[in-house]
């Protein structure tokens, strides 16, 4: 096996030329931080040969000298900055080959038939991608070892000098995709491992991650400075690292060629599939949970019953359900629960910003527990954050009756501003902690994605009555909370989605107009003049 494949691509500079481009521009970096000390070094030997006896010579020497000491002590400090700086390390679920021998093998296989060095590790990510990283990095090894207790060896074998770069693979793949279907799809991004081993590639890789950590560095006490001219070089070497990178993916992509390429093209349609499964399931489903403290332990396999229902609701994913017989790729695994609950976590950490670890108010919650757990308790939180809201307006010595009875002929006679500029503050307020204690995790005070999305004061009121709504169906008419998968909290009236409920309670919010909620109140046969029970 020759180890690093071919660069070469047809109709665009190749990648090696690229990263040649991208050296030269760390060498004249180097060059002009060398030539105050070339300057001095012919002033010195001159003025000892006598060729530069006399004034002003003397003086003229001394100060470049000095100039020269200078520019040499603030050229190694920030050489010594971008060689030490930590590059950015995408939190992943590290996959041992004892845990997936069966995944290894597959990698392994498609390396041997590309030709090209098999990657030195895998790991799992809660996204909808797939990609290579370099975790060879001094700083990446030190953070392994404090993480492992400072065991020898603790780094493993991806964090060795000259290690292939680590298959990182987007976990829900795992779940929705059949084991075909996920070889084909990783098979551009294993081949990438070739043109990665090509030293010149690696050492202008290096050199680019190297300045983009250094921009970083400059945040700290007395290394400000530092930014400055880490932001200059990568501007200057900003095209050809972008033409390198292109390079190398149309490389990859065309050693692929050759391996289930035309079940590739298929599995491509998965992957847009499964973004768009995700992407519902994270923001309808898991997200409330995440913000009452609960995060769901198997997000990969409810990933799989959301782009189910996906395909029964739409047509143009009509059939894909028909896969579901052949083998699922994370039979790949020997414990797949174990590592959904994993990915889940990591999960809730970039999104949400969660703590890394499980604790009393931070507890996994299972997909059949969800309803009562999670929907009801965020039900009756709400609609105590409306009730308390209401009693602040009305400045009242004693809380009034928690009834819908009382939210309906408040937003029938009185303007809903207030009292949905009133919940904007009592949840401004209630957000606080929550981000004091994120800001005390420090380095762990992700999230790194965040989900939440800014909504106007109008939209939270309405969500607070339709939850007061929910728990009043759900105490008086026998109704119960349900989960959808694409959408969520959903309100099930004798074991039915009330789908019809949201446009009611934005009539009563939007214009005053309570007779289409009390209609629909009577229908389901709710009473609003009797109490809510509350959390």
């Amino acid at each position: 096996m020759s180890g690093t494949g071919s660069i070469a691509e047809v109709g665009t500079p190749s990648a090696r030329s690229r990263a040649l481009a991208v050296l030269r521009v760390r060498s004249r970096a180097l060059a002009v931080g060398l030539l105050p000390a070339a300057v001095a070094v012919v002033l010195v030997s001159a003025r000892m040969t006598g060729r530069l006896a006399g004034d002003p010579w003397q003086a003229v020497t001394l100060a470049v000298c000095a100039v020269a000491a200078f520019v040499l002590l603030v050229g190694g400090i920030f050489a010594a900055v971008v060689l030490r700086a930590s590059p950015a390390m995408t939190p992943t679920v590290p996959l041992s080959e004892s845990a997936a021998p069966d995944l290894y093998r597959l990698v392994r296989d498609l390396a041997d038939r590309m030709d090209v060095p098999a990657p030195s590790a895998i790991a799992l990510t809660p996204d909808c991608d797939s990609w290579l990283e370099d975790r060879t990095h001094p700083a990446h090894r030190r953070a392994r070892g404090r993480i492992a207790g400072g065991a020898a060896g603790a780094g493993g074998p991806e964090s060795e000098p000259g290690a292939a770069p680590v298959l990182v693979i987007g976990s829900p793949f795992l779940w929705w995709m059949r084991v075909a279907e996920l070889r084909a799809v990783l098979a551009p991004v294993v081949a990438g491992t070739g043109p990665s081993a090509h030293p010149d590639i690696a050492d202008a890789r290096g050199f680019v991650r190297g300045l983009d950590a250094a921009v970083d560095v400059g945040d700290r006490r007395f290394l400000g400075w530092i930014a400055a001219p880490a932001r200059l070089l990568l501007r200057l070497c900003r095209v050809d690292a972008a033409e390198m990178e292109r390079g190398v993916a149309a490389a990859a992509s065309d050693r692929a060629q050759g391996v289930d390429y035309a079940l590739r093209i298929a599995a491509q349609e998965q992957v847009g599939l499964a973004y768009a499964g995700w992407d519902r399931l994270l923001t309808r489903v898991a997200l409330p949970a995440w913000r009452m403290g609960r995060w769901p332990a198997h997000l990969d396999a409810g990933v799989v019953s959301a782009l189910t229902e996906l395909s029964r609701r739409d047509r143009l994913a009509d059939g894909f359900t028909s896969r579901l017989g052949e083998r699922p790729a994370c039979d790949l695994l020997d414990r797949p629960g174990a590592v959904d609950e994993a990915a889940s976590l990591l999960a809730a950490r970039l999104f949400h910003g969660g703590p890394a670890e499980a604790g009393p108010d931070w507890s996994p919650v299972d997909w059949a527990a969800y309803p009562e757990e999670v929907v009801d308790r965020k039900w009756r939180t709400e609609a105590a954050r409306l009730l308390a809201a209401l009693d602040g307006l009305a400045a009242s010595s004693s809380p009034a009756a928690s009834t819908v009875e009382r939210v309906l002929t408040h937003l029938t006679d009185a303007d809903a501003d207030a009292l949905a500029g009133r919940l904007s503050g009592d949840l401004a307020r209630e957000a606080v902690p929550a981000a004091a204690a994120s800001a005390g995790r420090g380095a762990d005070a992700l999230p790194l994605f965040p989900l939440e999305t800014p909504r106007s004061g109008r939209d939270l009121l309405a969500d607070h009555v339709l939850a007061l709504v929910c728990c009043a169906a759900v105490d008086s008419a026998g109704a119960e909370p349900g989960l959808d998968w694409l959408d969520g909290p959903v309100l099930l009236v004798a074991g039915v989605r009330r789908a019809d409920l949201a446009g009611r309670v934005l009539s009563l919010v939007e214009d005053g107009d309570s007779g289409p909620l009390r209609d629909w109140l009577a229908e389901v046969g709710v009473r609003p003049e009797k109490p809510v029970r509350l959390v």
